[in-house]
Order: structure tokens, then C-alpha cells, then sequence
């Protein structure tokens, strides 16, 4: 189970990206029902360390706090000249089955510590063309907020950390464990969509309430087959019209928003109830346990059997 958390701290770190880490993995939210995690900052000589604004910060623990650590994070930072001994404490990391996380140019330092090599990974999308050109036994994705690979992740620019740090809280400790800290921060606990929509062109922002009021209305309905006409009836849209609009805004169609929304709800209840898996797939929109069973395999790698076993015996524990 996931309980040391060491985050590295490399000379030019964002403070951003930096205090995503901090924020999913630095605090205890134990009084709200969520986890706490032993959570060190590291650097591989302790001191101050500069960040990629101009200003120190005081760093007191070495590497040696990393040996051990169940998750080690890397957040961007400055790729140039890197010291190795970062890459030693990755390299351990990964051989012994931890996780690794990197966050925007954090994937440089694990590309350069050779953990990346035959791995799927990304990056900001303004640096996914060096770092494919440069790690070329990498399979590069400019086009997604997270990839994992066997216990790997790495994110795309600033905020998609938060999407990659929640999504191994989730592998971790489940669903209800990820929405503590999700509602703590502010954030969905898991967003849709992939970095394309933010190359370019700006994300769109909707101009009346119409899509906050059906996706309102889609989580109260989720036991029902709903329709894209039916949705946009409620939208005051033409079919056409409000499929466009929700993927632009969404990030994704409604559709497969749905479907994201009926497996959380279905993680929930696997987590929280006793309910048999057709009463979980009857009150999440699934319709049978064959069909539930088909989108977790697909989406989680996992079955609701499985999903139960793991995450409602940490729940009662």
C-alpha cells in the first residue's frame, strides 16, 4: 500500500508543479476520512535550492530519505546538467517495483536515468517533440494529461500533475480516497480529455449555465439509458449542436463522459456497500454485471470482483 511519499527536488524545480505534489501527497486529511501519507522532501545536497523563479528554499533531508520510498515524485525542473545521483535514486525506485511520477519536464530526469526506455510517456506538449527526439526508445504520447506504465507516470503540463498524482491515489486506495482529497483541492477527481485541447486554441468557455445543469442532471440519472437527443432536449439544443459543444468544453463525448461517471459511481458503491454486482449495475446505468464487468476490464485493467476485494477490505479496515 502506498504510504512513504519522497518528492525530489532538483535545482530550477517549478514551484507549481512542485506544490502539486505537495498538495496530493503533503497533507494529512486523516479528520476527513482520507489518507495521510509519510511525506519527505529531498534534494541531493541539502540546503537551499533554487527554484525556477529566482528564489531558495530550504531543503533539509538528502537522498537517503528516497530508499525506501513507495512513490518517488519528480516535478519540473531545470534538465540541464542534472546530477546522476538523482538518476540512482529513480533507477532504485523502479527496480523495486515503487512508483514513479514525474510531472511536465520532470520526464527528462527519468528519461536520463534510462527508466523511460520501451515505456509510453509524455510531457508538456511544448517539449514532447525533444524529449521523442532525444529518448527515441521512448513512445512519446503528445496528446494525453497522464500515462501510466508499469507503476511509471508521467504528466503533462502544471495541472495534469494533479490528474496523475490523483490517478495513483486511486490505483492505490480507491475511489473514495481520491475524492476526499479531490474535493479538498477543488478538482474533479478525474478529468476527461488530453492535452490537444489546450495546443493553440483556448479551451471555450460556456456561455450560460445549460451544461453545468445536464451534467447536474446526467449524475442524478445515471441508473437511466440516456440519449444524446435526450440530452440535448434538456441543453435547448439540436442534437448536432450539443454533441459539439460538450466535447469542446468537456473535453470528450457524452458518451464516454457517462461512462467515466457510471465506473466512479460503481467504485463508490463497490467500496462502500454490500450490494450485489447486478444491484451496483443497475443503479449506475450498466444494466448487468457482464456489461459493468466489460467497462472496468477496459478502463481499469481490473474486474468489479477484484475492484471490491482490494478497496472495500482497505475501506472496513
Amino acid at each position: 500500500m502506498l504510504k512513504n511519499v519522497v518528492l525530489l527536488a532538483l535545482p530550477g524545480v517549478a514551484p507549481f508543479e512542485f506544490g502539486v505534489v505537495c498538495e496530493v501527497f503533503g497533507i494529512d486529511r486523516s479528520e476527513s476520512g482520507g489518507p495521510c501519507f509519510e511525506f519527505t522532501i529531498a534534494t541531493a545536497d541539502s540546503g537551499p535550492v533554487r527554484t525556477s523563479l529566482g528564489y531558495d528554499m530550504m531543503i533539509t533531508e538528502g537522498l537517503d530519505a528516497a530508499a525506501h520510498a513507495d512513490l518517488i515524485a519528480v516535478p519540473a525542473h531545470d534538465t540541464s546538467n542534472i546530477d546522476p545521483r538523482y538518476f540512482d535514486v529513480i533507477r532504485a525506485a523502479e527496480a523495486r517495483g515503487a512508483w514513479v511520477l514525474s510531472v511536465c519536464s520532470g520526464a527528462f530526469a527519468l528519461a536520463q536515468a534510462g527508466i523511460l526506455e520501451g515505456r509510453r510517456a509524455t510531457t508538456h506538449w511544448m517539449h514532447t517533440d525533444r524529449l521523442a527526439a532525444e529518448f527515441p526508445g521512448t513512445t512519446v504520447d503528445p496528446d494525453v494529461l497522464f500515462v501510466e506504465d508499469r507503476r511509471v507516470v508521467t504528466s503533462a503540463g502544471t495541472a495534469a500533475g494533479i490528474d496523475a498524482a490523483l490517478h495513483i491515489v486511486r490505483k492505490e486506495l480507491g475511489a473514495a480516497a481520491t475524492n476526499v482529497i479531490a474535493r479538498r483541492m477543488v478538482v474533479p477527481p478525474q478529468r476527461d480529455g488530453g492535452q490537444s485541447q489546450y495546443i493553440d486554441s483556448p479551451v471555450q468557455e460556456c456561455t450560460s449555465d445549460s451544461f453545468a445543469l445536464v451534467a447536474e442532471w446526467m449524475l442524478e440519472h445515471l441508473d437511466e439509458d440516456l440519449t444524446v437527443d435526450q440530452l440535448a432536449r434538456k441543453a435547448l439544443m439540436s442534437s448536432r449542436t450539443f454533441a459539439r459543444r460538450f466535447r469542446a468544453e468537456m473535453g470528450t463525448t457524452p458518451a464516454a463522459w457517462l461512462n467515466r461517471q457510471r465506473i466512479m459511481r460503481a467504485q463508490l458503491l463497490l467500496e462502500s456497500t454490500d450490494y450485489s454486482l447486478e444491484t451496483v449495475a443497475q443503479d449506475t446505468g450498466f444494466g448487468t454485471a457482464a456489461v459493468m464487468r466489460h467497462h472496468f476490464l477496459k478502463v481499469l485493467q481490473t474486474t468489479p470482483t477484484a475492484y471490491r476485494r482490494t478497496f472495500g477490505a482497505l475501506l472496513a479496515g
